[in-house]
């Protein structure tokens, strides 16, 4: 009997050669073709794939499934990013796109992520239609399946989803400007399916790790301070006035300044409001996930925008994009996205809205931090994630539920959100949260205070109560 798969916050993601193996990609794949049939026929799906081990094959075993049905399949001949395949699905006006990739997991995980029609994350109802129809046993041998004569058929065809993601940069962006600007620029692609995309647009820009590597030099691709060493250090020593970082599918983003100080998702998110708003004169609300920052909200009532908070799983974000008129989303990840692109994070394209910000307006990262902190007051963020037995997990968790934690260290609780995960807030400006992950086996823990040492406190202050016995 093959165990049940499950979609987590975003896709689902399993251990290769574990439960990640083709047969089981072959049974999503199967249950994406069901649902495809059971709305329409003559449907049409993108797929691409990020440079994880075996993702070409992968890749090729779900389109060959949806090939089976005489769906027509449009798939990348290389790897791709997430951005550049919800750019694919809309672009290209298919039904559906898939992404096998793990984003930001460490290397040994892969994943399957569903793209809707419009560019962003399939909602959640259509999520668990999918889910719904994942057969336990296939009534065919997925290995039978001959994707090389599939494609000689033309059921499934080659698409450069790259050429298209980079016309649309080209017709989108003042590159001219960035490239001429006093400024000097850094990309740390982490190895991931971004790698070639600031080269072939802005050749002059340092780029490192952007080469293929599977394993990721054994550092999981998701753009924190503790994952960018190398990238940090370069960035200092070569007088880079700011670096890029993004994440194993390209659709997660950090910065770092010219001192080699780590730029936060919180801050990125306070900048594009900043320049969108103050500089471009751009309307349209906010909205972010609930583990962001209160200095958002600050900002928005600075500027007169209306804020929404919403769940993390940037589904949430997209709905709401789709719906209304949203000047920036995001979340604490480093996944954002903003008014004029696709509804789906996209590290890359708001890279190049900050490099496009500082070229335009002759001012520095530090500088245009300082001008938002004259605002809103500084502020600092950390996490840590946790990796427990699955008993401690439970157990904390049930704590949170119960409203068990009234008091961390010298921390009272002032009042408790349970949107997604539980957020207690300090004081007005501190607050400390606690959130089992979507995607692994991890429970996170966030802070926000003024600096960076009160909120270590604040964490340190939270292990010590939940981890006490």
């Amino acid at each position: 009997m093959t165990e049940p798969i499950k979609f987590g916050t975003d896709g689902w993601r399993a251990v290769i050669g574990k439960e990640y193996t083709f047969y089981n990609v072959a049974r999503v794949s199967e249950a994406v073709a069901q649902w495809l049939l059971s709305q329409k026929r003559n449907s049409k799906v993108v797929i691409g794939y990020d440079c994880r081990f075996n993702g070409k094959l992968f890749a090729q075993v779900a389109a060959a499934v949806l090939a089976k049905h005489d769906i027509k399949v449009l798939i990348a001949p290389d790897f791709a990013s997430t951005p550049m395949v919800a750019l694919g699905v809309l672009e290209l006006k298919a039904d559906i796109g898939i992404v096998i990739t793990a984003s930001h997991n460490p290397p040994e995980y892969n994943g399957f992520k569903l793209k809707g029609s419009f560019g962003g994350p399939l909602p959640q109802p259509e999520v668990d239609a999918v889910e719904a129809r994942i057969p336990n046993e296939l009534n065919y041998n997925p290995n039978e399946l001959n994707f090389g004569a599939l494609l000689q058929s033309g059921i499934i065809a080659y698409t450069d989803l790259e050429k298209l993601y980079l016309d649309k940069v080209r017709a989108s962006f003042d590159l001219k400007a960035i490239a001429e600007s006093p400024f000097k620029f850094a990309f740390d692609a982490m190895h991931g399916s971004g790698q070639r995309v600031i080269a072939a647009l802005l050749p002059e820009v340092a780029g490192l790790h952007c080469s293929y590597n599977p394993s990721f030099n054994g550092i999981p691709p998701e753009p924190l301070a503790r994952n960018l060493g190398e990238f940090l250090q370069y960035v200092r020593e070569n007088e880079i006035d700011c670096g890029l970082a993004t994440d194993g599918d390209a659709d997660r983003i950090a910065l770092v300044d010219s001192e080699g100080n780590f730029i936060d998702a919180h801050h990125i998110i306070l900048i594009l409001i900043h320049y969108l708003k103050h500089y471009k004169n751009l309307e349209g609300d906010v909205v972010t996930a609930v583990s962001s920052s209160v200095k958002i909200e600050q900002l928005c009532k600075h500027y007169g925008l209306n804020l929404d908070i919403v769940k993390i799983g940037f589904k949430y974000t997209s709905e709401l994009m789709r719906i209304k008129d949203i000047l920036v989303g995001g979340e604490e990840s480093g996944g954002i996205a903003v008014k004029g692109h696709i509804p789906e994070r996209d590290g890359i394209w708001i890279g190049l809205v900050i490099w496009e910000f500082m070229a335009k307006s002759k001012k520095s990262l530090r500088q245009i931090i300082e001008e938002i902190y004259e605002i809103v007051g500084p502020f600092a963020f950390e996490r840590k994630d946790l990796r427990l037995t699955e008993d401690v997990k439970t157990t904390i968790v049930a704590r949170c539920e119960s409203d068990f934690y009234q008091q961390f260290g010298n921390y009272s609780v002032q009042k408790i959100n349970k949107l997604d995960g539980f957020k207690f807030t300090l004081s007005p400006s501190e607050w400390v949260m606690i959130r089992p992950s979507g995607t692994e086996p991890v429970l996170r823990v966030y802070a926000e205070a003024a600096t960076v040492a009160a909120a270590s406190d604040i964490i340190e202050s939270t292990l010590k109560t939940i981890l006490k016995d």
